[in-house]
């Protein structure tokens, strides 16, 4: 029987031609911050907040199976339209609830017909005739575990924490940065990893240079108007910043590009504990002068188990916060996005290269062959991220300083869980959330600020830029909506006007 070594720990780059055996070993991947499930570090802190757990499209006139952070769930929408998510296997003798009964209240368990309402209350223990009282002393003891759940613009949320923690539920920035007649459409991406690498994505923005700008095989770049500052999709490298900000509940990262030798573009995102983000829009040309545009994409990276997770989200769509018509809502919902291929594990029939109309009968394994090759042709958010380990190992990794956004987050995570954070503990959230609306920072903003003199000058005025844009926006922390917004429109006009005189005077 052969013995095995075991993994070594981090090591620096060190040149070392032909050095695979010396790197030969795998350590473990970090369990503080990969695993999810009752007990765990970040698995405890996770369940102390609301989380999407499958879309409302899923739930029809049959439950539907999900696993979410480790457990084995059922979600329904009983006849009057309540919707509840229960633990998977019948209290009783452990019957699957997937193959249970909607009710016009409740669900009843197909084996022995007990009915269980959407708090987890017995409603019916179905005893022979003359029992039945018998069934009535039995069934106001009888409980099946329940999480508490509801229905927005799509998709369904529940609360797995202790029910006496429930924070409220977080209506970002009052109105989510949404205009009048602007719709919020809902996704849901599966990714089979763990769940910090798709989220770690969200954090890396310099990933966009060579992912999204390039194809591998010449001939097979992914054709779409995804782009920014008027360059051609990602070609103009970006200075990147990281700021924690709300105490540690939270980090927002800048992305400065020259658009032309008048205007700067400032993207801000923002990204919050534990695992959501906020992107702005997407497809911003940086054409026209462009001040405080708020946000076009909103997403959860939700755990399925420590091996899998969900992308779930809302991207945005209308005249507000897709003012250039460029999204497509029909390609956005259940395993699909609209912009760029490879956002998610499905490539578009139209990528699989047999003509116009409608696919032949072709059969599954070769279909699924030609999509592989795609996807090798023109690699995208999906491919990199999965194909990094079904769990990260963070050990084998050397970051870069443009690395700061996955180093920032994974520390406000570490922070926070190790009890060193109390700015970001459950209790913090549940007293900043009962004030009302949480603002975010994420917005689009394009400025005319003219080229500076020297490329020395220039990185120094690109990063003074995002700064002061940044200061800004946590000077307008108190303000809501409207205000907030012209509060915003007033301060980056004056930040102009320090680079650009004749705007003042304009």
């Amino acid at each position: 029987m052969s013995t095995r070594l075991p993994g070594k720990g981090p090591t620096p780059w060190k040149k070392q031609p032909y050095g695979g055996y010396y790197q030969n070993r795998t350590p473990e991947h970090d369990p503080f911050l990969a695993e999810v499930g009752p007990g765990t570090p970040m698995g405890e802190y996770m369940r102390r907040f609301w989380h999407p757990v499958c879309m409302s499209e899923e739930l029809t006139d049959v439950p539907r199976y999900i696993r979410i952070l480790g457990e084995e769930l059922v979600a329904f929408r009983d006849r009057s339209g309540r919707v509840g998510v229960l633990a998977l296997h019948c209290t009783h003798r452990g019957a699957s609830l997937e193959y249970g009964l909607v009710q016009q209240r409740g669900i009843m368990c197909c084996y022995h017909g007990i009915v269980w309402d959407v708090d987890g209350s017995c409603l019916e223990i179905p005893f022979p005739e003359g029992q039945e009282h018998e069934g009535e002393r039995i069934r106001g003891r009888a409980w099946q575990p329940a999480y508490k759940a509801f229905e927005r613009h799509g998709l369904v949320f529940a609360y797995m924490g202790p029910p006496e923690e429930e924070p409220p539920f977080p209506e970002w920035d009052g109105d989510w940065g949404l205009g009048p007649g602007d719709e919020m459409v809902p996704y849901s991406n599966f990714y089979p990893c763990n769940w910090l690498q798709v989220q770690d994505n969200a954090a890396d923005q310099y990933h966009h240079i060579p992912l999204h700008s390039t194809a591998v095989v010449p001939g097979h770049e992914q054709g779409t108007t995804f782009g920014e500052a008027g360059a051609a999709p990602y070609e103009v490298r970006p200075d990147l910043q990281f700021f924690r900000v709300h105490g540690g509940k939270a980090m927002a990262w800048t992305s400065s590009r020259r658009v032309d030798d008048e205007k700067i573009f400032i993207r801000v995102n923002y990204q919050f504990l534990p695992n959501g983000s906020f992107h702005s829009y997407l497809f911003e040309d940086g054409s026209k002068r462009n001040h405080f545009s708020r946000t076009h994409m909103f997403r959860w990276v939700v755990p399925v188990d420590d091996e899998n997770c969900i992308m779930f989200g809302w991207r945005m769509f209308g005249s507000h916060c897709d003012p250039r018509g460029v999204g497509k809502k029909h390609l956005v919902g259940f395993e699909k996005m609209d912009f760029l291929e490879g956002q998610c594990g499905m490539r578009r029939p139209e990528r699989l290269q047999y003509g116009q109309g409608e696919l032949p009968p072709i059969p599954k394994h070769h279909r699924e062959r030609t999509a592989y090759r795609d996807a090798q042709h023109a690699p995208g958010d999906y491919e990199a991220v999965t194909s990094s380990r079904k769990v990260a190992v963070h050990a084998l990794e050397h970051l870069l300083p443009f690395d700061g956004g996955v180093t920032m987050f994974r520390q406000l995570l570490r922070l926070v869980i190790d009890g060193k954070s109390p700015g970001a503990t459950p209790e913090a959230w549940r007293d900043w959330l009962a004030n009302g609306p949480p603002n975010s920072y994420c917005s689009g903003n394009v400025l005319v600020i003219p080229r500076a003199p020297t490329m020395a000058e220039e990185i120094e005025r690109r990063r003074e830029v995002a700064k002061r844009v940044l200061e800004a926006t946590t000077e307008s922390d108190t303000l809501q909506g409207e205000a907030r917004k012209q509060f915003m429109r007033d301060r980056l006009a004056a930040i102009e006007a320090t680079y650009a005189p004749e705007l003042a005077e304009a």
